[in-house]
């Protein structure tokens, strides 16, 4: 038998046909269903559900009282913030549940979801974007965009390393902590410059 490589708290609950990385942490009263895939080194807080078939990656960190839905899929390095919440069924009904017919809900490498925000579903949050707390997003998300608001408008760009980013000239950005730059053109933030 393979020793588990992952911690689970005594309180939690993981369905048979679960696969759990090296070095995840699942805390409290937490509940993983059957077919989940959840990488290495996640950490999982208190009361969090992890629905059957979803895909987390490795180094996701999900905070207290978060449920990731089927159809749901959690890139690298992805931070759920507390009580985010995510959907999966535009028309919920209780009459006529939808059987595993969801809309698929894409969250991309190194993103960023604030406390209390809401994910609608069938859209995707681009790599390294951020989503403010209380941010409802209702529409796919630019990568490194920072967005707020209800519904969710972007109001800036953020860095790699999370930082809002500074405008400099002409659509060159730098990151007033890590010192990256950024060029914007036709609404893509590149890393770098762009040279003719």
């Amino acid at each position: 038998m393979k020793e588990k490589k992952y911690y689970v708290h005594e309180t939690s609950i993981v369905d048979d046909d679960v696969s759990i990385g090296d070095g995840t942490k699942i805390w409290h009263f937490s509940h993983i269903q059957s077919g989940a895939v959840i990488g290495s080194g996640c950490s999982l807080g208190q009361n969090v559900n992890v629905s059957n078939n979803v895909h987390i990656g490795n180094g996701v960190k999900i905070q207290n009282n978060v449920s990731v839905y089927e159809g749901v899929t959690l890139e690298d390095y992805v931070f759920c913030g507390p009580s985010c919440v995510f959907t999966n069924n535009l028309t919920p009904r209780a009459r006529y549940p939808k059987n595993h017919k969801y809309l698929s809900t894409i969250i991309r490498h190194d993103a960023t979801l604030g406390a209390n925000c809401t994910i609608v579903c069938g859209h995707e949050v681009g790599h390294h974007a951020t989503i403010a707390a209380g941010a409802v997003v209702a529409d796919d998300v630019k990568p490194h965009a920072l967005m707020a608001g209800v519904p969710a408008r972007q109001i800036g760009w953020v860095c790699e390393c999370g930082q809002v980013l500074n405008t400099s000239q002409d659509n060159y950005f730098t990151c007033p902590d890590c010192e990256r730059k950024y060029f914007l053109y036709s609404g893509v933030l590149s890393l770098g410059t762009v040279t003719d």
